[in-house]
């Protein structure tokens, strides 16, 4: 399937049951906005996901080993683990 970059260039996908996971560039991205989002196999965004403070974006993403669950960090030194089937932050950490 190929994914348009909604505002910036796509730095990495993730395919998952659902769609694909997508994680833009966060320079240039909009604030108001997050870079890391689930993307239906039509096309359509299922989710965006959560951010923990809304003025920072994702750098990194990876699928965790159990399935249900996702890591992702942020240029703001959050460490970040969100709900696969909703894209919801289930707990984070900021790195010192």
């Amino acid at each position: 399937m190929d994914i348009s970059a909604r505002y910036t260039k796509i730095e990495k996908t993730i395919e998952v049951n659902a769609g694909i996971i997508v994680l833009e560039n966060p320079s240039g991205f909009p604030n108001k906005d997050t870079n890391l989002y689930l993307v239906s196999h039509r096309g359509e965004i299922v989710w965006k996901a959560e951010k923990p403070d809304p003025y920072t974006s994702f750098s990194r993403v990876k699928l965790n080993e159990d399935g249900e669950t996702f890591s992702a960090y942020t240029v703001g030194g959050h460490a970040c683990e969100f709900d696969l089937q909703t894209g919801k932050l289930i707990s984070f950490t900021r790195l010192q």
